[in-house]
């Protein structure tokens, strides 16, 4: 079945590059716990699944040469976490932008006086 990129899972997967349809790095029952565990926020998600496979990449790869062959799996490990340090930083940005609507700056209280919200001083 094809990957609907508009849906938070598949948009976790482009995120991730896990496009192969015949052979998923993470299924999609994963990809669903880690949008629970996320609070629904795709970058976050996204981040997540990415340090796992940051990890798998250390576990199964590891640094080896051989003759004309290298590999070399903590390197790959690192541009993984990195990659997901973005989509963290991605989701701060979001999660700031949220909570900036009901900002109140410090020192200020806000009060209701008349039906009408104004902020002063305390």
């Amino acid at each position: 079945m094809p990957i609907n990129f508009t849906t938070p899972v598949g948009l976790v997967r482009l995120n991730i590059t896990d496009l192969d349809e015949n052979a998923p790095l993470l299924s999609d029952d994963m990809i669903t716990g880690l949008l629970v565990a996320s609070d629904e926020n795709v970058n976050r998600a996204t981040a997540r699944a990415l340090r796992i496979i940051a990890t798998s990449e250390v576990l199964v790869a590891k640094k080896i040469r051989t003759q004309d062959l290298s590999s070399d799996g903590p390197a790959v490990s690192a541009e993984l976490r990195a990659q997901a340090d973005e989509y963290d930083g991605r989701a701060d940005t979001e999660d700031g932008e949220a909570s900036f609507a009901g900002y109140v700056a410090p020192g200020c209280r806000v009060g209701l006086e008349a039906e009408e919200a104004r902020r002063w001083p305390w």
